[in-house]
């Protein structure tokens, strides 16, 4: 009973964390699976199957507080669907793990660089009329989304990975991160979907424990609406920042794990959150240095005006 306890709030949390970020759940809930000493099968399938129930529960949610762009998770859906048929038929034929250092190394590249961007100040937000229409997000850079939904539906079914890969490219397009998070949560439904399928299809259900994914169901979907409300009241670059942060701190993980770098891991978890609190005062430092050094120019313009 302890056991299922400890799932139910690891599900709440991955629960939290996806609906908050748009990534996380796979990651997250896992983890602590694994650790439990359920076989790596059995968890995958829970797991797909769990974003299913969790995917649609988010996804109400955020269509109810406007997060989402319903043209935008159409176009997300249906290619990340066929790119999860082709991750998991990759599956049965390549090994996975052998794909996780590669997949780490080009995710750590995708979080450094919207640690950047939003190390930032942003631009302020356009409140025109589009993006007050219900179901519309503001514009944005649309160019390449077909293509990163089909490559995030890949890598979910190799290694549960949906929302690290096709999150971070909508920031990057300059999507709001509340639009970001909401569009892909809900299409990811689609994704878990066929992930669960096949995985289902191929592996059976040898080794599933129904409690523990009626566990996970549980937690996952009571934190689902939670997070929906809440990713409405953060601001841009404090979200964009936690999704960076997220991203370094998990492919740490699996870079050290991978290249067999154990004492390194802890150097960077130690410094990651360094970086992560270092962008965050980043314009506020920026800020303070220009008024610095206008100050400073301004008497002697005012000198050179008086002398005049």
């Amino acid at each position: 009973m302890s056991n299922l306890v400890v799932v139910a709030v690891a599900g709440f949390f991955a629960s939290m964390v996806d609906g908050a970020l748009g990534m996380g759940f796979g990651p997250t809930s896992s983890s602590i699976l694994l650790s439990s000493g359920i076989t790596p099968a059995a968890v995958s399938t829970t797991v797909n199957l769990a974003k299913v129930a969790t995917g649609l529960a988010a996804g109400v949610s955020h269509w109810r507080f406007d997060n989402i762009d319903r043209r935008l998770v159409i176009k997300l859906a249906w290619p990340g669907a066929i790119g999860a048929m082709i991750g998991t038929t990759i599956l049965a034929n390549v090994d996975g793990d052998d794909l996780r250092p590669i997949l780490a190394l080009l995710l750590m590249a995708v979080g450094l660089r919207i640690l950047f961007r939003f190390s930032q100040a942003l631009p302020e937000a356009d409140h025109g009329a589009e993006a007050r229409v219900p179901g519309k997000a503001p514009a944005f850079d649309q160019r390449g989304v077909k293509a990163a939904a089909m490559t995030g539906g890949v890598t979910n079914g190799l290694v549960g990975a949906w929302g690290p890969v096709v999150t971070p490219f909508l920031l990057q397009r300059g999507l709001p991160p509340r639009y970001s998070v909401g569009s892909v949560n809900t299409a990811e439904v689609a994704v878990a979907v066929v992930s669960a399928g096949s995985l289902v299809s191929s592996l059976g259900s040898e080794g599933l424990q129904v409690g523990v994914l009626l566990a996970m169901l549980g937690g996952g979907v009571i934190a689902a609406p939670l997070a929906a409300y809440v990713v409405r009241f953060l601001p841009p670059r404090v979200l964009g920042l936690a999704v960076s942060g997220l991203l370094l701190l998990t492919q740490t993980r699996e870079i050290a794990h991978s290249f067999d770098l154990p004492g390194s891991r802890w150097i960077a978890y130690l410094g990651i959150p360094v970086l992560i609190g270092l962008a965050l005062v980043r314009p506020r430092v920026t800020r303070r240095i220009r008024r610095t050094r206008g100050a400073r120019q301004a008497p002697s313009g005012d000198r050179r005006r008086n002398s005049a």
